[in-house]
């Protein structure tokens, strides 16, 4: 076995599969089996393609590290919240569904500032999301607070301090990312090269493209456990979405408006991705009860479970 097979099935495991684990593989790892396939004319090819394998070679590092570090930072140790792989797969394929109509809805009745109109909906919902995630998640707290059993309040009351910073970590990053890009431009314009131009402006803009590789990679986990809050009670992260949708649709239809077709498609694609994540969540909520045994008198399991 060569050097090459060796670091591309690591442990055992195949190059492909370890993108799925805990730690992608390394640069070296990933372009040594790609650069012994390839030798003599079957260079040229990579003339043509130049800069985006410049591109690629730099950002595959910063990518690897900004998730190693930040699966490290948003994956605290100790006892997990309910993991229900059915609740999941319905979560995922509802996803999918309500994007493939939106499109649908789009392609068919929609125009060009409706597209537009897209790009803004989504500036707008990543912008206000954090902010209504600090504002409505301690209200959604103090309400699993006053209907917990009280035997139950103290180790609820335990896992808030964890939680809590654990969004204000999420919250500093997406707020870094903006700053940085502000930051980037003031020196781009504040500095001139003409000889490495283009070499400084790279080196400028890799602050703010890390950290938007962060935060990529930290929102899956920060949203699946609600900010850990799963910890906290396992009913949190489907009640907290089920406010959340019907917050961000509100939001939508005062800045954007419904969107376009006849009045009942607009009205079903308004309402619809609310009124399907809720009852999602309501199912999550009613398989907690009924198969963990999780009641909203009740906390989350020192342990996680699958159903």
């Amino acid at each position: 076995m060569t050097y090459g097979d060796q670091h591309s099935r690591r442990g055992g495991v195949p190059l492909r599969q370890r993108f799925r684990g805990e730690e992608w593989p390394t640069l070296r790892e990933l372009v040594a089996p790609v650069w012994r396939a390839i030798s003599g004319w079957a260079l040229v090819p990579l003339l043509f393609c130049l800069w985006p394998l410049l591109l690629f070679l730099g950002l595959y590092p910063m990518a690897r590290s900004a998730r190693r570090l930040a699966r490290r930072v948003f994956v605290v140790a100790g006892p997990q919240g309910i993991t229900d792989p059915a609740v999941l797969r319905v979560q995922r394929v509802r996803g999918w569904l309500a994007l493939v109509a939106g499109l649908v809805v789009l392609v068919v009745y929609g125009s060009p500032d409706d597209w537009s109109e897209v790009d803004d909906q989504l500036e707008l919902r990543l912008a206000v999301t954090p902010v209504l995630v600090l504002v409505t998640a301690p209200v959604v707290v103090g309400v699993l607070f006053r209907l917990a059993a009280p035997a139950a309040r103290p180790a609820m009351r335990a896992q808030v301090r964890p939680a809590v910073l654990t969004a204000l970590q999420y919250v500093g990053a997406c707020t870094a990312v903006p700053v940085l890009l502000w930051l980037a431009g003031e020196v781009r314009g504040s500095v001139r090269t003409l000889l490495l131009g283009q070499v400084f402006d790279l080196l400028v803009t890799a602050a703010p493209i890390w950290a938007l590789m962060f935060v990529a990679f930290a929102s899956p986990t920060v949203v699946r456990t609600a900010f850990t809050m799963d910890r906290v009670h396992a009913v949190f992260p489907p009640v907290l979405t089920g406010v959340l949708v019907w917050e961000l649709a509100v939001i939508g239809l005062v800045f954007g408006g419904l969107p376009p077709g006849p009045l009942p498609v607009r009205l079903c694609a308004a309402v619809g991705g609310p009124v399907t994540v809720t009852a999602v969540a309501w199912w999550e909520v009613r398989r907690l009860r009924t198969r963990f045994g999780v009641s909203l008198r009740g906390t989350a399991p020192a342990m996680s479970a699958a159903g």
